[in-house]
Order: structure tokens, then C-alpha cells, then sequence
């Protein structure tokens, strides 16, 4: 399956901006005449601790393009620069098998952070890990009085896929509809001056991310 699939599966809104999924559903196991590539390992990139912001690393097999340049507003801008390190950092965690990891709960708390654990433990349970390629997009951003801000953005999964490190197989599934994914977050600026995940809405196969 895509990356977050176990995220998405499990969707179950239930007010405009309520924490999404993130389920007990554990990564899927390749499907029947899907495509099956052995990964060899690969060195780790690292982005070093900033500014009260943990240090990020991940495996080469994993690479990120966001498609959001900045607005010029400082505020907007340091919204996008801690979502694109929020994204990484719940990653590193899949990565490390680690449903406690420190990085991500620097840019998660409360309903967000217990639903993204679990999420998180559902690789660790499976024993599986993502790979691939990561494209994000088309991202608003907005910032409002008393320190908080809303982002709603897009994920591409076409090239993500879900590895078994057992046997360090990628499950390479086809791409379709739902291989685009709308997110929509809201967030509060801390008292280190990070912007933290309070709650997310996503949804599969929206048509404002479809190519």
C-alpha cells in the first residue's frame, strides 16, 4: 500500500476539522499481482536540531519535494517550514519502529499526537517501514490572531510505497485516485515558537489534488 494508507483506511470524520483515523489497521500485505523490489540499504541524510527543533534522519531510499514556495509573510512561512518537518519526522519514527519517537511529538500534541502513535505502531507491529518519493502541493496557508493557523495541502503517493524489512521487499502498488491525498491541519505556535499539529482532516482521492 501507499504511505499513510493505515492513516486513511480508518477515516472517520466527525466534525469539520476532528482528528482523523490513524487506527489500530495495520499496513496491508502486498497484494495479489503487485510488483515486489528488494531495497538494499541505503546511508542516511540528516537535517541537524535548530531552534528548539529536533534533528531528522532519514534513510536515501526516502526523498520529499514540497511544491509550496514561500509567501514572504514570516509567520506563513515558519507554518510550511515546521508542517514539512512534522511530515519528516513522523517518517523518521516509522523508520526507527519507534511509536514514541522525540521528533514527532515536537510537532504533535494531544488528540493529534495519541491518534499519530498509533498510526506509528501499526508499522512498528507489521514490521514494515516507507520508502519512495514524495511530492507535496497546492498548499493555503492562513495564520490567525493568538497563535494559530490552519494548512490545507496535498500529498502525492504515486511513487511511495510501504517496504517489509524482513526481507527489505517494497510492495509496489498501482496508482490510482486515491494514491492523492488532501490534508487539512490545524495548528497552534508553542512556547518554543515550533507550530504544532492540534488536529487533521484527510481525505483520499480529493479532485483539487487529482493530476
Amino acid at each position: 500500500m501507499n504511505r499513510r494508507t493505515a492513516f486513511l483506511t480508518t477515516l472517520a470524520v466527525t466534525t469539520a476539522l476532528t482528528l482523523t483515523a490513524c487506527g489500530s489497521e495495520k499496513p496491508d500485505a502486498p497484494a495479489k499481482g503487485s510488483g515486489k523490489e528488494t531495497l538494499s540499504t541505503a546511508s542516511a541524510s540528516s537535517a541537524p536540531a535548530s531552534d528548539g527543533r529536533p534533528a531528522i534522519e532519514l534513510p536515501s531510499d526516502l526523498s520529499y519535494t514540497f511544491d509550496w514556495p514561500k509567501t514572504g509573510d514570516k509567520e506563513r512561512d515558519s507554518v510550511l517550514a515546521d508542517s514539512e518537518q512534522s511530515i519528516k519526522a513522523v517518517d523518521q519514527a516509522i523508520v526507527n519502529q519507534n511509536a514514541l519517537d522525540k521528533a514527532y511529538l515536537a510537532y504533535y500534541e494531544g488528540e493529534a499526537a495519541a491518534q499519530t502513535e498509533q498510526f506509528i505502531q501499526a508499522y512498528v507491529d507489521a514490521k514494515a517501514r516507507v520508502t519512495g518519493k514524495y511530492r507535496y502541493y497546492n498548499p493555503a496557508v492562513q495564520v490567525r490572531d493568538g497563535g494559530e493557523a490552519s494548512l490545507v495541502y496535498c500529498e502525492d503517493q504515486s511513487k511511495a510505497f510501504d517496504m517489509y524489512l524482513k526481507d527489505r521487499q517494497v510492495n509496489k502498488t498501482p496508482v490510482t485516485e486515491n494514491s492523492y491525498v488532501l490534508y487539512t491541519t490545524q495548528l497552534r505556535k508553542n512556547d518554543k515558537g515550533v507550530w504544532v499539529i492540534t488536529k487533521l482532516l484527510s481525505e483520499r482521492g480529493h479532485d483539487q489534488c487529482r493530476p
